[in-house]
């Protein structure tokens, strides 16, 4: 297996497992709606006209799904929340259906998930693959990808989904917004746990499971020792010299500036890391303190 397609590639995670498969001797081509934009070799798609290169699904040996579109970069109207559930719904339904209708189809799908899955606010319960799903909007949005994902393997395709919680970089994601204020502070109560995984650590899971035949079905893909909003923002001002405040923002005021998505930052999951442990994935970041270190040193990555 020497052909990875990916679709996301130019995304903070995409880009990030691009160098660690091409740093293994792997050829790594993305699917973009701008394949002349990027030096990485890439083929064409747009999933809102179902177009995608051919070429593409003959030349890989393996899809790695990324694609879709953030849940916290816009206030959730009606229409915002449309775009999020499609974006992943019908980008993997025109993966499977080019898949299907292509003679030469590739061996393996590894998918992006979430822990989004197990709903908004699960307390101190820890969530396992095998837990039940939430009832809330993301959770809904998950169920239904997931769904997709599970598709490809009727056609013969050895398939993984990960679940992945908040990943930790500093050019990206939940960091970076909640650093941005003056001063550091928790959000809502600070008790609600956030299950994160460093971001090197995500990648080097993406490709453990592309090389790993046993990895099969659905995984969390975050770190083994979960953090209180609290600790994880404490931390992280610690490590860029913040004034951290240890009175939460108000719930009521995330609300009236966040709207529904408040729900996300308020609440929060405490989720296992053992399955995907139990296949022989080693974690190089797995306490707090190292994913931090690691996440702000000079370079944040491998």
């Amino acid at each position: 297996m020497k052909n990875v397609l990916i679709t996301g590639g130019s995304g903070l995670v995409g880009k990030r497992i691009t160098a660690h498969l091409e740093r293994k001797g792997y050829q790594v081509a993305w699917l973009s709606r701008s394949p002349d934009k990027y030096k990485q070799q890439s083929f064409f798609w747009d999933v809102d006209q179902k177009n995608i290169d051919p070429k593409a699904i003959a030349w890989a040996d393996a899809v790695i799904h990324l694609a879709s579109e953030g849940v916290a970069d816009k206030r959730w109207t009606a229409k915002r929340k449309q775009a999020i559930l499609h974006s992943r719904t019908h980008s993997t339904q025109l993966l499977r259906e080019a898949i299907e209708n292509s003679e030469q189809k590739p061996k393996t799908f590894i998918a992006a998930s979430a822990v989004g899955y197990y709903g908004f606010n699960t307390g101190d319960s820890l969530m396992t693959e095998e837990s039940q799903a939430g009832s809330d909007f993301l959770a809904q949005v998950v169920i239904a990808w997931e769904a997709e994902s599970k598709k490809l393997s009727n056609l013969g395709l050895r398939t993984a989904m990960l679940r992945i919680g908040i990943v930790l970089d500093k050019n990206g994601g939940a960091l970076p917004e909640m650093l941005k204020p003056p001063v550091a502070a928790p959000l809502g109560s600070g008790s609600q746990w956030m299950s994160w995984i460093q971001i090197e650590d995500l990648a080097r899971m993406f490709v453990f499971a592309l090389e790993n035949d046993q990895v099969n079905g659905i995984y969390n893909a975050v770190g083994p020792k979960p953090s209180t909003n609290r600790e994880l923002t404490q931390a992280a001002a610690d490590r860029v010299n913040k004034t951290y405040i240890g009175v939460g923002v108000p719930g009521f005021l995330l609300s009236i500036v966040l709207g529904e998505m408040a729900q996300m930052v308020t609440g929060g999951n405490k989720v296992s890391s053992k399955k995907i442990e139990a296949t022989g994935f080693q974690f190089r970041y797995p306490s707090l303190e190292s994913a931090l270190d690691k996440t702000f040193s000079s370079g944040g990555g491998d």
